[in-house]
C-alpha cells in the first residue's frame, strides 16, 4: 500500500490518432504503478479509461489529427479521478441505445459506456457531452 499523502496530477493534451491514445495509457498504466492498486482496480480503470480515450477520439473528434483530447487525472491512495474533454459537438448519453437490449445485441454501439459505467465507482458527463469525469475508489484487499 503506498504512502497515504502520495498523490500525482497531470494533464495532458493530445492529436486525436491511435498512437497518442496508446502512448497516453502507457502513461496512466505507470503513473498508477506506485499506488499498488488491486489488480482487478488496475484493469477496471485500463479498460474504462481506453473506452472514454477512444470514444474521444473517435467519436468526438472523428479522427481528426488537428483536434486534440484534453485529459486530466489524479491519482492517491484511495482514487483514481479522470476529466476527459474533446473538441467534438458532445452527445447525450441517455440517447445511446442499450446494448444489452435484445434489439441491441449484435449493434456494436453503446459497449463502451456500458463497460465504462460497470468498471467506474462515479461517471458523469458535462456540457454539451463533450467532457466526461469519472472516477474509481480503491476496492478493500
Amino acid at each position: 500500500m503506498p504512502e497515504s499523502d502520495l498523490e500525482t496530477v497531470a494533464e495532458i493534451c493530445f492529436a486525436s490518432d491511435w498512437p497518442e491514445v496508446r502512448r497516453v495509457q502507457r502513461e496512466i498504466e505507470q503513473a498508477l504503478a506506485p499506488f499498488a492498486f488491486p489488480d482487478r482496480d488496475q484493469f477496471y480503470i485500463k479498460i474504462a479509461l481506453e473506452e472514454a480515450l477512444v470514444n474521444a477520439v473517435k467519436h468526438g473528434n472523428r479522427l481528426d489529427p488537428l483536434k486534440c483530447v484534453r485529459l486530466r487525472y489524479t491519482i492517491t491512495a484511495d482514487r483514481f479521478e479522470a476529466h476527459i474533454a474533446d473538441e467534438g459537438c458532445g452527445f447525450d448519453p441517455a440517447h445511446v441505445p442499450d446494448p444489452c437490449a435484445p434489439e441491441n445485441l449484435e449493434r456494436p454501439s453503446g459497449r463502451g459506456l456500458l463497460l465504462i459505467r460497470k468498471f467506474m465507482t462515479t461517471v458523469e458527463y458535462h456540457g454539451r457531452g463533450n467532457c466526461m469525469s469519472m472516477a474509481k475508489v480503491r476496492t478493500a484487499s
